[in-house]
């Protein structure tokens, strides 16, 4: 099991020699904050003055990060994956609506791509964020409970959306994940999804959510949300992340002067995932884990625990995820060994998808050693194939 994912050559297969030196001319640009800086300024300006830079986005960045601009548009990069063993969860990665007919568009689009899925083994999971359903103030007055009056229809109108998707992919058995958003809205969300998985999760893991494990709260979450549904009679879904908001809960945490929900260090939120990993799979009768993480520790350990508990690598309950056009190396080695993983596949109009890019972006380079690893590993490839 050791040095896994160090062979490029099954990272990198379906990468041509062109791709292989776009990622690396991308990944040194992400490399440096300033940059980044720079040209997210000088991106959106450009789009919302209509100057006509969408084709050299998309022949970039967004090539590189987006499977393309339609489900349709996205066959043949999830075709091509799938040969390898690798699996897509598209993604509508269309953000900052706030508009009700927006909200009940991208739910028929969500609705399209369940039974989009139903029709392609290399789909094994639908995916929305819920600000895709619903305000996000909406959401934070919930968690606080100071909803108004003219707010409660508002609200009825989003937990219709969960139900009405959550029936979708209970009736058509393809398994949904609810992305997890700030801290100040999650408790809203978690109600409501813990509702979704009661009533559709009665005998297998249909509903996920998705704990953000840089929260020092979210393992005992985990425990009593499987405590409840222990004693209540469903099992429980979980997608297993580190978390996407680091810099925004820290700087909104010191303004209004309240403790931070993230852990005090990176090694904490290491080991509560790896905690939580434990706890899952510990309670795989009644728990399945979508275990997303770029984190090759961890990835090791979770396939070490599924050795310890003599469980299949393709086991149906356990399934590893990583983000198109990165660690390659990790999902691709994983599913030429055997087991489940999948990509997140956003897709979306252009225009519309560059505040997706654009978080990416400023993440990588927020995050320290991501940007390093993808360098590290396309320069190992690009050294492969000169001495080929």
């Amino acid at each position: 099991m050791k040095n896994l994912f160090d062979n490029t050559q099954v990272a990198f297969s379906l990468k041509s020699d062109t791709e292989l030196n776009r990622a690396y001319f991308l990944f040194k640009i992400i490399a440096n904050k300033p940059l980044v800086l720079i040209g997210t300024v000088v991106t959106n300006f450009a789009l919302k003055a209509n100057l006509p830079i969408e084709g050299l986005i998309r022949t970039t960045v967004f090539d590189h990060f987006c499977g393309g601009v339609s489900e349709e548009d996205c066959i043949a990069v999830i075709d091509k994956m799938f040969t390898k063993g690798v699996c897509s969860v598209l993604d509508y990665a269309v953000e900052g609506k706030e508009e009700e007919e927006e909200f009940d568009r991208v739910l028929e689009k969500t609705l399209r791509l369940i039974t989009f899925a139903k029709e392609k083994t290399a789909i094994p999971f639908a995916v929305f964020k819920p600000t895709a359903f619903g305000r996000l103030e909406l959401y934070q007055a919930i968690s606080e409970k100071k909803i108004s009056l003219s707010e409660i229809e508002e609200w009825n109108r989003v937990v219709a959306r969960f139900d009405k998707v959550s029936k979708a992919a209970y009736d058509n058995d393809v398994a949904l994940l609810i992305d997890a958003e700030e801290s100040w809205m999650q408790c809203a969300v978690d109600d409501l999804v813990a509702d979704m998985m009661r009533k559709y999760n009665k005998t297998k893991s249909i509903v996920f959510n998705t704990l953000q494990m840089y929260r020092w709260d979210r393992l005992e979450y985990l425990q009593k949300l499987h405590k409840k549904a222990k004693n209540e009679g469903f099992h429980i879904g979980i997608k297993l992340v580190r978390g996407a908001y680091m810099e925004k809960e820290i700087k909104r945490s010191e303004e209004m002067e309240y403790l931070s929900p993230l852990c005090a260090t990176k090694a904490d939120t290491d080991e509560n995932y790896n905690v939580a990993l434990r706890y899952m799979i510990d309670n795989i009768d009644s728990v399945a884990v979508f275990a997303g993480t770029h984190n090759e520790s961890s990835t090791y350990y979770l396939m070490r625990l599924m050795q310890e508990m003599k469980l299949k690598n393709n086991d149906s309950r356990i399934w590893f995820g990583q983000l198109y056009g990165m660690s390659d190396n990790i999902s691709f080695n994983l599913g030429a060994n055997g087991y489940n993983v999948a990509k997140y596949l956003p897709f979306g109009p252009v225009k519309d998808v560059m505040p997706y890019l654009i978080r990416r972006a400023e993440e990588n380079t927020s995050v320290a050693g991501q940007t390093t690893r993808e360098l590290k590993m396309i320069k190992m490839e690009r050294n492969r194939r000169k001495g080929r």
